[in-house]
């Protein structure tokens, strides 16, 4: 019966029941002022019992000061982080089978805890209106036919009923403890959905802003004991002025003033280095603002004199990596040069063995990199990191060397835009009873296990569902949807003295410790400055890490990467391929920006490997290839035209000529194919009925382009080919695999296709969901050759999941199990596939671009295979090809046809004509005249044009067209070209 006194409020304090819930450590030694009287006001609110709404810019703040609350009074807490994916019944009731159902929400209200909703403005709109009735009477009408009643109006009728008759008609009593604590942003000012105005009346407000300057200052004063008070206010001052209402005007988003301690932490260790250098990882302003707002805030830097001198450093390179001194396990002392000094400090290891600089053959270490790592083991110090670059510059590789120094193991979580909040926690499934279980996501059991988690691609991810992660990233804490709840270590060992529980105790409470070393990085793709959609870091995300920016490397690194992953690689074709790179990479053009990103170190290195096998190919060609000129808009291709023959590398007409004298013939000789200069041995395959068989017609470019397959094949590539529709992607690769003899899976995509179907198929068998795996799965377990057509059908964010599986071998089933690459990673662990070594996949796509009405598969994924662009015929192949088609035929008619449809793709090259008229299309008027050998061409060629016919322009050109090459399709008198001469 103690009280609890702030000021002159004063609050009676009662035993909790369930002591494990109420919030720990969350009070510091001293509280600010502005803290106390936060707390004085929420104590007069819930004397009054009204709840509360506390209000203010993002950050972990609003959250400490209400946990801080729960704490001085001994109340439980129920969390509920709200995202776009919360429906009423994740607020009411969830229903859970198992002999009966299972309550959520009547937990907070019938036994008095208080329910923390955070992240008003994530739920959708008419979703929180369930809770008007609850805030307003304590009343709610329940799922399950019971009624929720408040506690004197439930005393009331006690009097005059008995407890087993309000029972039987289903009332309950809401406790007169239990309150609403909501935690959410001023929606106009950042982004989200606006409170709903009968919500709104029903909370009182108070508005929780930054904490004032003095107490910020005090705060920061005893962290950073090693630096010049002078340094910490101008960074304080600096801090503040960006949040201030002239420079939101600007359009700059608030400054993370919660980092703060984070950034003054680091400089503690490193009191010589440069503060700018620091605020540039709180707030990377260079990569999202524009030209205007970069001006700002350097302006700002110079006024409060933090801008770069001679005198302060940046960190060079990490020396070396030491499992710590004394016994403390899961860390790792971290020596850091900087400048002429190191300077060591202590750092979270992870649970495996650390490896002193193990020279790892796939990473090699440029001097860029070096810094990179000694700035991220600096931030890793102290919180978790965001790394920010383009494609394919290596941001995967240096998070995995960094996880490889300090022992961890890794977690690769790849996020897709539709990605629930139940995807990232907990996800449903079904137990062979019946009964509905949950299973932890990847990222749960990392926390646990305390792994690094790599969250790939953050920029795709809706925010409002990473607002689930908010907690965790800031508290390391987090409630699950079944209501087990992961404590910090610290919190739990606390908890655990406190109630004299042991860990078994608690686990069946299920309350569990979040590993000590547990970390979080994130890669994303830089913001693309000025667009609405893609302007992913906003005020909200710059609260949540470090953010480090990982630059291309500069040209002679880029070099020095190559040469020691590929020794045996042509100079002087590198030299040529990397200034052209470069030269790509530094204008400010747009198209050859946009050409830049097609050639990524990650291509770069693909190039180089295919040059030191095949040392004779044309470098241009390659570069073409990598690029897919052959389907750029024109602009595009003659600026990359001009490009590569300003650095030196052109197709010579000799080249051309040898192409085209070069013999293509494919030929078996015992167990070795030969396609053109190019060997490899058959497969020997158990199962037969599964290597696809069909007719073809061999023709010098579907040789050439099975030539250049099977040379990707040979180097462990997975390929990709585009082309237009009808000009023999599936022939192609089907015959492919019918000579190499190779068992094949078959994927087609399309709308709906989610990233469950890709992994799983499930059935119903005896009223049971079973799952059997789908071919993408069949095809990584047995070797087989999966073949994914219309990979430009499904959305982008579904296939970047293959992105995962091609690059590290790993991919999460949605079944829990999950497939990874080697062997070393198996022991012990069940629910393991390994990729079998020959699996290999063949991705179909069409090209980009009007009037295919794909996505853009390409640009999101092109970097990760090689890319081969499938074409029609030449005139001649097609010739002979059409005459093995129609041998009745009369050749004439056939040369008519070819160069007919010859003249109409070239104008549909220049975009004179949307439709490319393929092979396809041609191969079938053959296939008519042969059979009817009686009919007029021009009525048969309708069937191919009458497409057309109400599209008055178009019909003109091909009529014109096609009346040059003698076809009378549509004639009438006034056709002179048809005239007799």
């Amino acid at each position: 019966g103690d009280t609890v006194t702030i000021g002159d409020v004063s609050f009676k304090l009662k035993a909790p029941k369930n002591p494990e819930l109420v919030p720990q450590n969350y009070m510091t030694e001293s509280l600010a002022q502005s803290v106390v009287h936060h707390l004085r006001w929420i104590m007069q609110k819930d004397l009054l019992g009204q709840d509360v709404f506390l209000i203010g810019p993002p950050g972990p703040l609003r959250r400490s000061i209400a946990m801080q609350y729960l704490e001085l009074t001994k109340r439980e807490v129920e969390y509920i982080a709200l995202s776009r994916d919360t429906t009423e019944t994740d607020l009411k009731q969830r229903r859970e089978i198992r002999d009966g159902s299972a309550f959520y929400l009547d937990q907070a209200t019938t036994e008095g805890r208080i329910l923390i909703l955070e992240g008003l403005e994530k739920a959708e709109r008419n979703v929180l209106p369930v809770l008007n009735n609850l805030l307003e009477n304590r009343e709610m009408q329940l799922e399950d036919g019971r009624f929720l009643m408040s506690a004197d109006r439930y005393d009331k009728l006690l009097q005059e009923h008995t407890k087993s008759e309000l029972d039987a008609w289903k009332i309950v009593r809401v406790s007169e403890d239990f309150r609403v604590i909501a935690l959410g942003l001023p929606v106009p000012k950042y982004s989200g959905n606006p409170l709903d105005p009968p919500l709104r009346s029903r909370f009182q407000a108070r508005d929780v802003y930054h904490l004032p300057f003095k107490d910020h200052l005090q705060l920061l004063y005893s962290i950073g004991s090693n630096i010049s008070t002078e340094r910490i206010s101008q960074l304080l001052s600096f801090a503040t002025t960006l949040c201030s209402q002239e420079s939101s005007t600007l359009g700059l988003p608030d400054f993370p003033l919660d980092s703060l301690s984070a950034a003054v932490q680091i400089l503690d260790s490193f009191p010589m280095m440069s503060v700018q250098h620091i605020i540039d990882r709180l707030y990377p302003y260079n990569l999202f603002l524009g030209k205007e707002g970069r001006t700002a805030v350097k302006d700002m830097l110079k006024r409060f004199e933090l801008q770069d001198s001679e005198k302060h450093l940046f960190p060079r390179k990490i020396t070396q990596v030491e499992s710590a001194h004394g016994n403390k396990p899961f860390k790792a002392d971290v020596t850091v040069q900087i400048g002429e000094k190191e300077v060591t400090f202590q750092v979270p290891a992870g649970t495996g063995m650390l490896k002193n600089h193990s020279r790892s053959d796939t990473f090699i270490r440029t001097s860029s990199h070096n810094q990179l790592l000694a700035e991220m083991m600096q931030s890793h110090m102290v919180k978790d990191m965001c790394l920010i670059g383009g494609k394919g510059c290596g941001k995967t590789v240096i998070a995995k060397e960094f996880a490889n120094m300090l022992g961890y193991s890794i977690e690769p979580i790849m996020l897709y835009q539709d990605m629930t909040a139940r995807d990232l926690l907990q996800q449903r499934y079904t137990l062979p009873n019946g009964d509905t279980a949950w299973r932890p996501s990847p990222l749960v059991t990392a926390a646990l296990e305390g792994k690094l988690v790599l969250l790939d691609g953050i920029h795709r991810i809706n925010p409002g569902t990473l607002a689930v992660l908010q907690r965790l990233i800031h508290d390391r804490e987090l409630t699950l949807y079944d209501g087990t709840r992961l404590l910090r270590e610290d919190r739990y060992q606390n908890l655990k003295e406190e109630l004299q529980l042991s860990d078994e105790k608690l686990q069946e409470r299920s309350i569990f410790p979040i590993h000590p070393s547990f970390r979080i990085v994130v890669l994303a793709e830089p913001p693309v400055i000025g667009s609405s959609t893609q302007q992913w870091l906003g005020p909200e995300f710059l609260t949540l890490f470090l953010f480090h920016n990982v630059r291309s490397l500069s040209k002679s690194e880029e070099i020095e990467v190559i040469k020691q992953m590929i020794p045996n690689v042509p100079g002087i074709a590198v030299e040529k391929l990397l200034s052209v790179t470069h030269k790509l990479r530094e204008t400010n053009d747009t198209t050859a920006q946009s050409l830049a990103s097609f050639l990524s170190t990650r291509q770069l290195l693909r190039i180089c490997r295919r040059l030191s096998q095949h040392p004779d190919e044309s470098l241009y060609d390659a570069v073409n290839k990598a690029c897919l000129s052959r389907f750029l808009p024109n602009l595009a291709r003659s600026a990359l035209h001009k490009n590569l023959q300003d650095s030196g590398i052109e197709t010579t007409p000799d080249d051309t000529e040898k192409l085209e004298g070069k013999d293509y013939t494919c030929e078996i000789n015992n167990g070795i194919l030969k396609i053109g200069s190019v060997t490899m041995p058959i497969y020997n395959s158990a199962e037969k009925m599964k290597v696809p068989d069909v007719l073809f017609y061999e023709n010098a470019q579907h040789m050439m382009v099975m030539e250049d397959m099977l040379k990707d094949f040979l180097l462990g590539e997975h390929l990709l080919l585009v082309g237009n529709q009808g000009v023999g992607k599936n022939k192609v690769v089907d015959r492919f695999l019918h000579l190499l003899n190779r068992p094949r899976e078959y994927l087609q995509l399309h709308r709906d296709t989610t990233v469950q179907s890709l992994t799983l198929q499930p059935s119903v068998k005896d009223g049971l969901i079973i799952y059997e795996d789908s071919p993408l799965v069949k095809a990584v377990k047995f070797g087989h050759i999966l073949v994914i057509d219309e990979a430009d059908k499904a959305p982008t964010n579904v296939t970047c999941i293959l992105k995962t599986l091609v690059e590290s071998g790993e991919m999460v089933l949605s079944d829990g199990r999950r497939i990874v690459a080697n062997h070393a990673h198996v022991e012990g662990r069940e629910n393991v596939i390994v990729i079998h070594p020959d699996f290999r996949m063949i991705v179909l796509a069409n090209r980009p671009g009007f009037p295919f009405l794909g996505n853009d598969f390409f640009g999101t994924l092109g970097d990760i295979f090689s890319c081969h662009a499938v074409d029609n015929p030449k005139p001649q192949s097609e010739l002979a090809m059409l005459k093995q088609y129609g041998p009745n035929v009369p050749e004439a008619v056939l040369q008519k046809l070819v160069a007919a449809f010859g003249e109409l793709r070239s104008l549909a090259d220049q975009g004179i004509i949307n439709y490319p008229y393929s092979t396809r299309e041609v191969v079938n008027i053959v296939k008519h005249l042969q059979k009817f050998p009686s009919e007029g061409l021009a009525n048969v060629v309708r069937n191919v044009f009458d497409f057309d016919s109400y599209n008055n322009e178009m019909r003109e050109i091909l009529y014109n067209t096609l009346h040059k090459y003698g076809i009378p399709i549509g004639a009438k008198p006034t056709n002179v070209q048809l005239a007799k001469e």
